[in-house]
């Protein structure tokens, strides 16, 4: 590896960059709302892009190119499935939870919020929702430790064990010293990197094949069953697939973007600015998987490390096509999204360690400065688990992802969307809600039944749950006041 190498110049610059940014945003973070949700200041741009970015890991550059590459059109009812579950979140979640965060006792945190809307002084709902966020966030944490890890072994030579903590160190330094802006801030910045990538990358290789009407011709010819949409799926398959876009509802780092916007007038723009970049995003991912099978077969004796792993169709792409240095920027964007998603993942963990325990639990008079440095070190720290459980690669944590969003998904996204439409929903509901969706999910995946995705049932016996339960009693009437108070203020600047 030569320190001339431009991709290594290029990946050094880059994250500079990112870890200037964390100093930026350090002078701005004052206390633990600032750590935490940046003081509830994001503009709708910021808000789009950073939800956006934080949504999209190392699967968007490598894991669904490398399927549609594989398997043609028949993988993208993922992406579909996503952009209708997002829009859906935008429309119904995004700016209600925005009012009813801050009528209810100014929550920072989804345990934070749970526990002041349903008014449950036992502190049983705050300590099971953080258990779920940590158990599953850092699985998640590792898996993103993973990704980042192999794309610096691919790209430098590395060992993996350097690679690991290559991969790691840069997004841990700017989250542990600028907090919740530092990560908005960045993913801002990483966002547009990878739009940039996701777009340019199926225009060349495009040209390259000869056009639109040669490179269908030339995929045709590999398989026509690339172009069908249907191939080797069922209609449970499919609805699997869509599935994924349920998860929305429950993801604790999408949520805090929604948290986080200056104002509910924010979120229609922000709406739009971010389901723009989505759909443009997914796009240019089906596209250069897709294309990509044209050029490869148009190319056999450069095809060997994508036969070899039909992830790296993004990587050799960038690689063959472009100048190195173009090369390099494109290749920063797949660690833009490994990074982006991996940073909002650790700041959630700390949040729930500082403000759901250490500031509950132990230190309820914790100074704001003390708090925020509480934070910092519970980022340190589940970062070290999480680059524990990534030291072997072979523990197959990265399987686990999809574990993890249907977890989410079914345990806090149905509670996350009732509440926040539902005035007759209770603590007891909530409870219900949280166990009856974090149980069946587990229970489904175990037994595999079907062969459905466990988010759907988790996602559907959650929500009865939740209603029934609730039915059984009532809310009490600060419980009500406050969410007329919400909804009142949401109708009225929305």
């Amino acid at each position: 590896m030569s320190v001339s190498n431009p991709t290594l110049i290029t990946f050094v610059i880059y994250i500079a960059a990112m870890v200037l940014i964390g100093f930026m945003a350090y002078r701005s973070t004052n206390n633990l709302s600032d750590y935490i949700l940046g003081g509830r200041s994001l503009g709708s741009v910021v808000t789009a892009l950073s939800a956006g970015a934080s949504d999209m890991s190392g699967w968007l550059l490598m894991g669904l190119p490398g399927a549609i590459y594989m398997s043609g059109l028949s993988e993208s009812w993922i992406a579909i499935g996503l952009i209708v579950g997002a829009y859906l979140n935008w429309l119904f979640v995004a700016g209600r939870l925005r009012v009813q965060t801050e009528h209810n006792g100014d929550a920072l945190t989804l345990p934070d919020y749970f526990s002041s809307r349903f008014e449950d002084k036992s502190g049983l709902l705050r300590i099971i929702s953080a258990v779920v966020i940590l158990v599953f966030f850092t699985i998640y944490c590792a898996s993103g430790i993973v990704a980042g890890a192999r794309l610096f072994e691919s790209t430098f030579g590395m060992s993996y064990e350097t690679a690991l903590w290559a991969g790691a160190a840069a997004t841990i330094a700017y989250t542990f010293v600028g907090g919740f802006l530092a990560v908005s801030w960045t993913d801002t910045v990483q966002a547009t990197l990878m739009i940039f990538a996701l777009i340019l990358t199926p225009i060349i290789v495009l040209l390259a094949t000869g056009g639109v009407d040669t490179t269908f011709l030339a995929i045709e010819a590999q398989n026509p069953d690339n172009f069908n949409m249907l191939k080797n799926t069922t209609f449970i398959g499919i609805i699997s697939l869509m599935g994924w876009g349920l998860g929305y509802f429950g993801q604790p780092h999408i949520l805090a973007r929604f948290m986080a916007a200056d104002s509910v007038k924010s979120i229609a723009k922000a709406r739009r600015i971010s389901m723009t970049w989505m759909i443009l995003c997914l796009g240019g991912t089906v596209a250069v998987g897709f294309f990509g099978i044209a050029y490869f077969s148009a190319h056999p004796e450069v095809a060997g490390p994508v036969t070899e792993n039909h992830e790296r169709v993004f990587i050799e792409l960038a690689k063959l096509l472009f100048n190195p240095w173009i090369a390099g920027v494109l290749l920063s964007a797949i660690l833009a999204a490994v990074m982006s998603t991996l940073s909002c993942q650790l700041l959630v963990c700390s949040s729930a360690l500082t403000e759901d325990f250490y500031k509950t639990f132990l230190r309820k008079n914790a100074s704001q400065v003390e708090l925020v440095w509480v934070g910092r070190l519970m980022v340190l720290l589940v970062a070290l688990i999480a680059i524990a459980m990534a030291a072997n690669p072979q523990n197959r944590v990265l399987g686990l992802v999809s574990y993890a969003w249907a977890g989410f998904g079914a345990a806090f996204g149905p509670v996350v969307l009732i509440s926040v439409i539902w005035k007759g929903m209770t603590r007891n509901g909530a409870l219900a809600g949280i166990l009856v969706g974090a149980i069946t999910v587990i229970v489904w995946k175990h037994f595999e039944l079907l062969g459905l995705y466990e988010i759907i049932p988790g996602f559907i016996f959650a929500s009865l749950a939740i209603y029934f339960v609730s039915k059984m009693g009532a809310p009490t009437a600060g419980m009500v006041e406050r969410f007329d108070a919400a909804e009142k203020d949401y109708n009225l600047n929305k």
